[in-house]
């Protein structure tokens, strides 16, 4: 498969617009680490690509961690003394920390207070705030809000259960030449908040929803939609055995407002994608940052933690907590942009395309340059880069760098270099080597989609 049809054309902005509309789909649904709102997300990703939903039952022991209760809610609010709701859940879900235990009874504003967060830099802003592993309740407010309350006593109700339930999480595999896998994960437990992270549920799931429409790409794809932290923990344990397939690997987040783009590296700091990811970003004339890895951030540190050691990367504009409406009310639809967003698109596919095509060739005219002229590829109307790029990957092409090394080297945009490869293979005047993978037959593997997707784990509960 080649790059140029992992790029198929776009009207402009488009996929930006229809991410966008998906975002504001998703944007009502109270999520949370487990329970029914995460699972309705799952079920709209499905309208758009072929989802399997695991579920993994509360009490299961995955490494040090345990899957926790589930929780749910469906009303939650603050009175004053006049019977009026100072605060309602109704009216914005972060209003009521998540994962807050049921509570009915009346407080006095001192006590209400201990169970009150604001934001006071930001004095009308909502902020975001969980209780996932400790028992507690508590509200969520406007530091307005918060100033106008009287002294006065209040009630307090959070209409919410935690039991024992599941833990869901969602998965799409779609088949490639090789049973070789490129893994891209996004974390689907915020409530909402849309850059962080509904733009990376969106940005996964069209990437999934473009990949598909493809014939025969190189890598096989791993699509995980999944509560982050104990999401990536749970799956990382009851898949273990297939975790050697994965060759490379993204995790995606805040992918829709201006900023500029930011890659941090995998643990290993040289592999291949952070190769990829940062050729791509140097050639693409946009505004970007590389920083190292660090075990701090999203689902990238599970992946990454020594005893997997993936190479797994993530890929954001503006990262986690550097802009200021992260984790809370502002980080709304006006935040994300249908324009960022197809900008954010374009720049994945890329670097999928440098991924699928990172070939390696054989010279089979080594002695002394070929005559390109007589063969079509060196004439008048060849522009400079063009002839540059097929001189380079003639000279490097001994079985050994690849098309990146080469792009590296030559300091040329990886797409010209794949084309020039493209068109001295056409010529025969390359060879593709081999790499050593296990290579599958579409034939005999039934359905290119969703459907080859290894066996459940004997823990989970399988719902299509």
């Amino acid at each position: 498969m080649t790059g140029r049809r992992i790029r198929a054309p776009f009207a402009k902005d488009a996929p930006g617009r229809d991410m966008h509309t998906f975002i504001a789909d998703l944007y009502p649904l109270c999520r949370s680490i487990t329970g029914n709102g995460l699972r309705e997300t799952l079920r709209r990703i499905q309208t758009h690509i072929p989802l399997t939903i695991h579920e993994v039952p509360s009490g299961t022991h995955v490494f040090d961690w345990t899957v926790p209760r589930e929780w749910n809610i469906r009303d939650g609010w603050v009175k004053n003394a006049q019977g009026e709701k100072v605060i309602d859940f109704s009216a914005s879900n972060l209003h009521v920390v998540n994962y807050s235990v049921p509570v009915h009874k009346k407080v006095s504003l001192p006590e209400l207070r201990e169970h009150l967060f604001t934001i006071p830099e930001f004095p009308d802003w909502i902020p975001y705030r969980t209780a996932y592993y400790h028992e507690s309740w508590g509200f969520c407010l406007s530091h307005n809000r918060l100033r106008s309350l009287k002294d006065e006593e209040y009630e307090v109700y959070i209409d919410a259960t935690l039991e024992q339930g599941r833990l869901s999480y969602g998965e799409y595999y779609l088949q490639g030449m090789s049973d070789e896998e490129i893994l891209i994960s996004c974390h689907t437990c915020h409530p909402s908040l849309c850059n962080d992270n509904l733009s990376g549920v969106a940005l996964a799931t069209f990437l999934a929803k473009h990949l598909r429409t493809l014939s025969g790409p190189r890598y096989s794809y791993r699509f995980l939609f999944m509560p982050g932290t104990i999401g990536a923990i749970t799956w990382l344990c009851l898949n273990e055995p297939q975790i050697e397939r994965i060759r490379h690997g993204l995790v995606v987040a805040c992918v829709g407002d201006s900023g500029p783009f930011t890659y941090k590296k995998s643990r290993r700091g040289n592999a291949e994608i952070d190769r990829a990811a940062t050729h791509v970003l140097a050639h693409s004339g946009r505004e970007y940052k590389i920083v190292d890895f660090s075990p701090y951030g999203y689902d990238e540190r599970q992946f990454c933690s020594p005893g997997f050691n993936l190479p797994v990367g993530s890929l954001t504009r503006t990262p986690y907590g550097r802009f200021p409406e992260y984790h809370t009310s502002a980080d709304n639809l006006d935040l994300v942009r249908p324009e960022a967003l197809s900008d954010s698109f374009a720049v994945y596919l890329s670097l999928l395309e440098v991924l699928e095509e990172n070939n390696t060739y054989v010279n089979t005219t080594p002695k002394c340059e070929p005559n390109l002229g007589s063969r079509g590829l060196y004439g008048d109307t060849t522009g400079e880069k063009e002839r540059l790029s097929l001189l380079w990957v003639l000279n490097q092409s001994d079985g050994t760098p690849s098309l990146l090394d080469i792009a590296e080297k030559a300091d040329l945009d990886f797409s010209l270099i794949s084309a020039a490869a493209d068109a001295l293979s056409s010529k025969g005047l390359l060879r593709e080597r081999k790499p050593e993978r296990t290579e599958i037959a579409l034939a005999s593997a039934g359905s290119t989609d969703g459907n080859t997707n290894p066996a459940p784990c004997k823990n989970c509960e399988v719902l299509e």
